[in-house]
């Protein structure tokens, strides 16, 4: 009975009909470790359709780090926290240019100017615009910004720049998100997504998994995105921090993550889902499941405060599943469509959890 429902609640998905709230509730809680491969195969089938099956994979470097006013719960650059290693800098002009060819000759297709703070001073903006015009203008990587709130007049001038994507996770629910932040309010994170959309940048927006939150907080992030039809959709997985108020969290279960990827595929079946923080250490020996589960790619390289697996390893990962990866240059390939929508068919990165 659930592997035939799950089988309906596929073909819906392939055939445009989105989710209801009741029918996620139902994937929650009817999928068991015992399910997981046929609701893998049903997210890979979804992928396929909407997205294609060739890695997109994104990089991003820390252009400035320091101690940010925000509380943020989860976060080491938190200057409300007592965490260690943390020294604030900031990339230099050549600096970033060349993080983004490296990121480039690694397989990113787009590349990540993330800045710590609550927001970007139109100082900054300048300050990094020599770097966004070299890079977008190289066509050999597309640019794309994490820079904290914006005005409205703010996002258009990174757009006019060059900009494809502007980065703003919500995090999680509302419900849940003052228990992670009250330095500023879930509100003022989705006006900033909107002045973005209004600029013309694709939104790239996600959230943090393993913050404490429950399965129908998930499901409120997953519908609130549905609402703001992002483009990429980071999922992270929470590294605890010592000195930071989620030290103490154990990391999520291996299979509850790739749970966490297969749902968001279901229930948001158009955008990239990339898998970005917490990805080695919370999938150790299973990072390869992602594209089973659902995911389009991940973030090739380091990240902010944290190193990521080495891009060598990365590729091979993808060498041994069969995946290439998509170039910038690519970007424009329509995603290949399953000719028969209503029947299974096998694919190409299913494996069993």
């Amino acid at each position: 009975m659930v592997i035939d429902t799950l089988d309906r609640l596929t073909r819906q998905v392939l055939n445009a009909t989105p989710l209801s709230r009741a029918q996620a509730e139902w994937l929650v809680t009817e999928i068991d470790v015992s399910h997981l491969p046929a609701l893998f195969e049903g997210a890979g089938r979804i992928r396929d359709r909407f997205q294609g099956r060739k890695a997109k994979c994104c990089s991003i470097a820390a252009t400035m780090v320091g101690r940010c006013p925000e509380n943020c719960a989860f976060c080491s650059q938190s200057a409300h926290h007592r965490t260690s290693g943390v020294q604030p800098s900031r990339l230099e002009t050549d600096q970033i240019v060349k993080a983004a060819f490296e990121a480039a000759d690694n397989g990113a297709r787009f590349f990540g100017l993330v800045n710590s703070g609550r927001e970007v001073g139109n100082k900054e903006i300048e300050r990094l615009l020599p770097a966004i015009e070299r890079i977008a203008g190289s066509g050999r990587i597309g640019v794309c910004a994490s820079l904290g709130f914006l005005t409205d007049a703010q996002a258009h001038r990174l757009a006019d720049l060059g900009v494809r994507h502007y980065n703003h996770n919500l995090q999680t629910s509302r419900r849940f998100y003052p228990e992670i932040v009250s330095t500023h309010t879930y509100g003022q994170r989705l006006e900033t997504l909107q002045h973005a959309k209004n600029a013309g940048m694709g939104l790239c927006c996600g959230g943090l998994f393993g913050m404490g939150e429950t399965w129908t907080d998930r499901l409120e992030l997953a519908f609130e995105l549905r609402s703001l039809a992002p483009e990429v959709v980071p999922i992270n997985f929470l590294i605890p921090v010592k000195g930071t108020p989620l030290a103490d969290r154990s990391p999520l279960d291996p299979q509850e993550c790739l749970k966490i990827i297969a749902i968001f595929r279901f229930l948001l079946p158009e955008p990239e889902i990339k898998v970005a923080g917490g990805r080695e250490p919370c999938l150790g020996e299973m990072q390869d499941r992602i594209f089973a589960a659902g995911a389009t790619g991940f973030i090739v390289g380091n990240y902010l405060t944290t190193c990521g697996q080495s891009p060598e390893r990365d590729r091979k990962m993808l060498a041994d599943l069969g995946l290439e990866m998509e170039h910038y240059a690519d970007r424009s390939t329509v995603p290949q469509m399953a000719a028969d929508v209503s029947s299974p068919h096998p694919s190409a990165h299913s494996v069993n959890a």
